[in-house]
Order: C-alpha cells, then structure tokens, then sequence
C-alpha cells in the first residue's frame, strides 16, 4: 500500500511504514547535514529509523551549506 505525502512541497508516494531513514536514503542525503522537519516538528536524527511516514505528512528537508 503506498501512501501520499508532500516533501518539500512536491507530492511523493512512499510505501506504508516508510520510515524517515529511508527517505533520506532515496534522497541520497545520507552522510550529509540534513534537518528534517515533519508537520512542523523537527524529527532528531536518533529517530530517523524508528519514525514512521503517515499519509498527508508534510515533510521539509534541509541542507545544510558549508561557506566561509
């Protein structure tokens, strides 16, 4: 069963029980400064594997950019 959300605006259909670990796996952020923003609440990078995506979530996921 797949499930509709919204990540960073655009609608994606992941599979019922995707976790934000996983997300961040397809975006190929993994390794990277990410922060990742689940309905308006910070998910802490500890519970990436264990928090679950519902359908209508609205995800935003940001990047960190080293300058100087």
């Amino acid at each position: 069963m797949s499930l509709s959300i919204l990540v960073n605006g655009q609608t994606k259909q992941v599979r019922a029980g995707h976790t934000v670990a996983a997300l961040v796996r397809e975006m190929a952020l993994e390794g990277r400064r990410v922060a990742i923003e689940i309905n308006e609440e910070i998910v802490p990078r500890s519970r990436y594997g264990e928090h679950q995506l519902e359908a209508g979530d609205r995800v935003e996921v940001v990047t960190a950019i080293g300058g100087g």
